[in-house]
């Protein structure tokens, strides 16, 4: 992220500097820059850990208490050397408080890992010293959170404990018998519900291995190639910049694992060069983030949160995978779509660069840095492991890398791209005791059941054809509000351990996805993830707190607010995909072959139809009537009817055919 941000940087005035600074700083703290010793020390720590859990993904795995431990073990004691207590006192080397802090971790952490096999074995009848080193390594973990996240996160923990242990306070159906300090220090800590628990399994399991893959791909240089191919490929055509953000955003984003992360290194080159083809600033600086929040819908690594996915459904990620392809291929198709009507409205040209080089030259002469990613996918395919696939992908990083002087990587680059990576894991991996706070709360006290039930309560309050999209609109706002203080992946996590069962069970009521039988695919739990999965991405772009759109304005040096609200519009997709995750089963390749084809037929067009409906262009500027025609064809389309879609799809190519008559008939009398 670093090396991104410096890169970035480069072109930026000091006011842009100082903007794009205090927005990055808000997604996560700045770290210190350690040198000497304790540069050595860390970057030993990093290599340590990057190792084992690639020893464990392609060789050998170990014990769970290994396995997890050692993960929050190595990222706390990170922490508490690279982040400062106060951002302010940013020192070149931590202080005897951080140092102290880091081993007490060490202790708490190492009990745990050691005591392990024995703590299973008195579970109910805990000492007082497995209580004292829970508690202290509850607030450890707080603390952790708030040095690299700040208190918005952390104080969601605080607020989580706070419930847990004055439940019999709360009013009505909130209340709860409430949890004795022994309840919350041994459920939060000691077992496998808490700070071990779900999060990190998962992150172990797969995330922090992708993360380290990510770090890899832009040292060997394939990073670069997705970003050079397809400008060559769309550089050129109409608005051809703005699309480069897309296809760019569509390979890297799935990787980054962020979608700031994509905005700032894929923006580095996009957004100058946007502003150059002649898209006016805050303009450029909204396409790019509205195309990066897509590539945590895309596989074949949509992120964390596919992983989580996977989990917490008890399906094959790969199964996960074959369902977000085409919903992620609709959202890049709409914001292509609009950048394309955009451009032609206000006769936005592509670059005219020689140096930009053909399509087919650059992939002739890099297609084979495209491996990686085929590597993955084809493994996974396969049968492999996700963490298998990327432990195997990351090697081939290294092979491809000594095809290309530029890049090729030795001893000194492998270890730098380990250490990248594995500070890069610090951000999500500080999440991880507060994820553990959250999540074993709500598991304890029963909240989510009665969050569900509340949900389930107002819904069928209203007619029954409104019960589904009143709880999906009741979510959206939930994941916004929420994603405003906190990573979305931990938002996503919250609002599905509260939300999904709810969700889950209108689908089942409403019969649009009937429960699934023993063996079966439970198609409707994977579609209530989904809607909470593609909510947990508004934050991003969705003023007041869209942080990705403020890195684009900061680069872009426009107006952050009318940023935020141009990203809004060109990613607005964001907000109808969840509504066809309900309504349409097809869209999760279920269903014959006959009506999944219907369902993908229909969808294309109509998200063209609705992109030209939101920028008002299509082959020419649309009439009122035209646009009211756009309106009621692209409703048709998405409606989960055959009848419908077929008249949908009639509706939309009559109003193209309409403007296609005009244009021909202005163009003759133009002649004439």
């Amino acid at each position: 992220m670093s090396e991104d941000t410096t890169l970035v940087e480069k072109g930026l005035s000091a006011e842009n500097k100082e903007q794009l600074k205090k927005i990055m700083e808000k997604d996560a703290k700045a770290a210190r820059k350690l040198h000497g010793f304790w540069g050595l020390f860390i970057s030993v720590l990093g290599v340590f850990m990057v190792s084992f859990y690639y020893f464990n993904a392609g060789v050998q795995s170990t014990a769970t208490n290994y396995y997890r431990g050692i993960y929050v073990l190595i990222t706390y004691v990170l922490v508490f050397l690279c982040y400062p207590m106060l951002a302010s006192s940013n020192r070149e080397r931590p202080t005897a408080l951080d140092i102290l802090l880091a081993l007490v971790s060490v202790g708490c952490i190492g009990y745990w890992i050691i005591e392990f096999p024995d703590l299973n074995y008195r579970m109910g009848a805990e000492t007082q010293l497995d209580l004292a080193v829970s508690l202290v390594g509850l607030v450890v973990s707080l603390e952790v959170c708030r040095r690299v996240l700040g208190w918005s996160m952390t104080i969601a923990g605080l607020l989580f404990l706070f419930y847990g242990y004055f439940g019999p306070y709360f009013p009505g159906p909130l209340a709860h018998r409430g949890l004795t300090v022994h309840d919350i220090g041994i459920t939060l800590f000691i077992s496998l519900d808490g700070v071990f628990g779900i999060m990190a399994n998962v992150l172990v399991t797969y995330v922090i291995l992708f993360i380290f893959f990510g770090s890899f791909l832009h040292k060997s240089g394939v990073g670069k190639f997705f970003i050079d191919w397809p400008l060559a490929l769309a550089g050129k055509t109409t608005g051809g910049p703005a699309k480069v953000a897309v296809v760019a955003s569509a390979f890297f984003g799935s990787v980054s694992g962020s979608a700031i992360a994509n905005t700032v290194s894929t923006g580095a080159f996009t957004i100058p060069l946007m502003k150059r083809a002649g898209f006016r600033p805050h303009v450029a600086g909204a396409i790019e983030p509205a195309a990066s929040i897509g590539g945590m819908f895309m596989p074949p690594i949509m992120g964390a949160g596919g992983f989580l996915m996977a989990e917490l459904t008890n399906t094959p990620y790969v199964e996960i995978m074959k369902m977000a392809i085409f919903p992620a291929f609709l959202y890049f198709l709409s914001v292509f779509a609009m950048i394309h009507f955009e451009a032609k409205k206000h006769d936005i040209r592509g670059l005219e660069d020689e140096d930009l080089g053909r399509a087919r030259d650059i992939f002739k002469k890099h297609w084979y840095k495209s491996l990686p990613l085929v590597i993955i996918v084809a493994m996974m395919l396969k049968g492999y492991s996700p963490g298998a696939s990327a432990f195997w992908a990351t090697v081939s990083c290294i092979v491809i890398s000594w095809f290309d002087p530029e890049y090729r990587m030795g001893p000194k680059q492998i270890w730098d791209a380990i250490v990248v990576g594995a500070k890069n894991t610090l951000v999500i991996g500080a999440t991880v005791g507060v994820i553990g706070i959250i999540v074993g709360t709500i598991a304890k006290t029963g909240i989510g059941l009665k969050f569900s039930d509340i949900i389930i309560a107002m819904a069928t309050s209203v007619p029954d054809m409104m019960q589904l999209p009143i709880a999906i609109l009741l979510i959206g706002i939930a994941s916004l509000v929420l994603g405003m203080g906190v990573p979305v992946t931990a938002s996503y996590l919250i609002v599905a351990v509260l939300a999904v069962p709810a969700l889950n069970e209108l689908f089942v009521l409403s019969g649009v996805y009937p429960d699934a039988l023993p063996g079966e695919i439970a198609y409707g739990l994977i579609a209530a993830h989904m809607i909470v999965y593609w909510f947990s991405q508004d934050s991003n772009i969705t003023p007041p707190v869209c942080v990705a759109a403020y890195a684009g304005a900061a680069i872009a040096g426009a107006d952050p607010w009318k940023t935020g609200w141009t990203s809004f519009k060109f990613a607005k997709l964001l907000y109808v995909v969840p509504f066809l995750f309900a309504y349409e089963p097809g869209m999760l390749l279920h269903g014959s072959f006959m009506d999944v084809g219907m369902t993908f037929a229909s969808a294309i067009i109509g998200t063209i139809a609705f992109s030209s409906l939101t920028m008002g262009y299509m082959i020419r500027r649309t009439t009122w009537y035209e646009w009211l025609l756009f309106a009621v064809g692209t409703f048709m389309c998405y409606h989960p009817n055959r009848i419908t879609d077929v008249l949908g799809i009639g509706v939309c190519l009559g109003v193209y055919a309409i403007q296609k008559t005009k244009n021909v008939r202005e163009a003759k009398l133009a002649a004439a």
